[in-house]
């Protein structure tokens, strides 16, 4: 297991404005605690962490703690938490925990496939189901593997890799049952059609009826008769006779 040096500096623990200007001092707020010792607010270079986290071991990296001014105990550290702003994503707080080197510890494997392109399960259009990506193992700070490969160019359709097909390092105790499903290839997915019930009305048919009962409700109105003209007769009724010229 890679190990990284990191010279780092006690904080000032007063307020967020503090870890604020930490951060623009481009240096990250860290905490460090560990078994039988009081936590320890430090400051840590943010270009010198990035670069430990990114090596082979990523975040499994083993970190030799060097404080100003401060004599630990033990100096060998793993990152136990790092912390990012939900808005920017940047780095806010990282947490360090102090570990003996001959005590065993629980870290999490990232999961590597090799040649899943050429499994002919993939190739049919099967679709890949991975269960785990990462495997919660047990061993010695210096047996964190940096990964777990699996083999899957020999994989057809509704093959699957359990915990006890794993070939792990001696001296690397996984903690999954030995049956859980790691990596599985299922079949591809068909869409379903599904049938006119009878009696149902066709969509087409509903469609055609609609539009006929909205041409009825949407037919113009026959015209209203025209107003009748002063002292002619209403419609329907029969003309008044003249009045007779009086004598």
């Amino acid at each position: 297991m890679q190990t990284f040096e990191l010279q780092a500096k006690p904080r000032n623990v007063d307020g967020t404005r503090k870890a604020r200007a930490v951060r623009r001092n481009e240096m990250f707020p860290a905490v460090v605690y560990g078994h039988g010792m009081k936590p320890l607010a430090i400051e840590v270079p943010d270009r010198a962490f990035l670069k430990a986290i990114h090596t082979k071991a990523g975040a499994n990296v083993l970190i030799t703690l060097q404080v100003e001014g401060v004599k630990l105990k033990e100096s060998t550290c793993r990152i136990k938490a790092i912390q990012n702003n939900p808005v920017t994503d940047k780095i806010d707080h990282i947490d360090f925990m102090v570990i003996s080197l001959t005590e065993k510890i629980t870290v999490k494997v990232p999961v590597i496939l090799l040649h899943i392109e050429e499994a002919p399960g993939i190739k049919e259009g099967g679709s890949l189901d991975l269960v785990h990506r990462e495997i919660d193992v047990e061993c010695l700070p210096t047996q964190i593997p940096e990964k777990i490969e699996i083999e899957t160019k020999t994989m057809k359709i509704n093959d699957s890799v359990h915990v006890k097909d794993l070939t792990l390092p001696q001296g690397i105790k996984c903690l999954l049952a030995p049956e859980e499903v790691v990596l599985a290839i299922h079949p591809p997915r068909e869409e379903e059609v599904k049938p006119v019930e009878e009696g149902a009305v066709e969509p087409e048919v509903m469609e055609k009826g609609k539009k006929e009962k909205e041409g009825e409700e949407g037919a113009p109105a026959k015209a209203a008769p025209a107003a009748a003209k002063p002292g002619a007769p209403a419609a329907g009724k029969p003309a008044a006779a003249p009045a007779k010229e009086g004598k």
